[in-house]
């Protein structure tokens, strides 16, 4: 269960951010000054993945062009003597890390997004990140604790939060037995349940590391929850022939999904930054929000 790739599904159409999002795509969107995209992308780099996999659409080119080198604009940046901004430039994908692009022809859902990279994947673990869940740890990253835990315990994790019992049917819904602290045995898994239905208020959320197994349990199952095929449905039948735990994460996620979400996290960000922490928590105080 080591993992070194990682599938991004990036094909969503972004409609929740229209206008903005006609042109460009959602993970593009920033987040101070990085792209929602990117720090998933170091969060999975952090965790030892050496290939990504990106699932994209027709309007998602410009995710490609953001991984990848722009010669004229760092020649641009060297002759200039911009040689710190060139630095990060370089080091967005570090080497000995590759990325790689399919298409999902059908927005079929997350199930089928992740199907789609079924060829560049093999007969190896991998792990899942959905960009719009960002989450904030304070340290090691989300998907390093899960990797850990995978290669330890030769097990699939999925990463869980707990959530107020009145949104458990915009999730999928684990019941489980807990096995350590913050680890947890997942028994059974059920996709957007109504409150009288759910097994409890831990839901899973934007980080999976799956044994290769799934990818075939995927080409077999049928459209779930809203017509789509659901990982949950999947990971449930993967659940029948092997142990499969559940991380549940010490930090912040934000919901970039939704305009408040990412709201959110620009603010909280911005808080963090350590070029504008100071004078933007000094601009928050000051804000007189009554005449805003």
């Amino acid at each position: 269960m080591q993992v070194r790739t990682a599938i991004f599904p990036v094909a969503g159409l972004g409609t929740r951010f229209l206008p903005a999002t006609k042109a460009s795509p959602k993970e593009m969107l920033p987040v101070v000054d990085k792209p929602i995209i990117q720090y998933a992308v170091e969060e999975a780099i952090e965790a030892g993945v050496t290939q990504l996999v990106f699932v994209t659409s027709i309007t998602k080119r410009s995710i490609e062009d953001h991984f990848d080198s722009n010669y004229e604009l760092e020649d641009k940046l060297e002759k200039s003597g911009k040689t710190d901004v060139l630095e990060m430039l370089r080091n967005i994908i570090p080497p000995g890390v590759t990325c790689a692009y399919v298409r999902q022809p059908q927005a079929l859902g997350l199930g089928h997004a992740v199907l789609c990279a079924k060829p560049l994947i093999g007969n190896q673990p991998f792990a899942v990140l959905l960009a719009d869940d960002m989450i904030y740890t304070g340290g090691k990253g989300c998907l390093s604790h899960m990797a850990e835990i995978a290669a330890e315990m030769h097990s699939s994790v999925i990463s869980v939060e707990e959530v107020p019992r009145e949104d458990v049917g915009r999730y999928g819904i684990m019941d489980v037995q807990t096995v350590s602290e913050r680890v947890h045995r997942v028994n059974s898994m059920v996709e957007k349940p109504s409150i009288e239905e759910a097994p409890s208020q831990l839901a899973a959320v934007g980080r999976y590391v799956l044994a290769p197994r799934i990818m075939s349990i995927l080409e077999s199952t049928k459209p779930g929850a809203g017509g789509e095929i659901q990982l949950t449905d999947a990971i449930s039948t993967l659940l029948e022939e092997q142990r499969v735990l559940a991380y549940q994460f010490d930090g912040t996620r934000y919901d970039c999904g939704s305009k408040l979400g990412y709201i959110k996290a620009t603010v909280e960000y911005g808080l963090r930054h350590k070029e504008l922490s100071e004078e933007f928590k000094q601009y928050l105080q000051e804000l007189n929000l009554e005449k805003v």
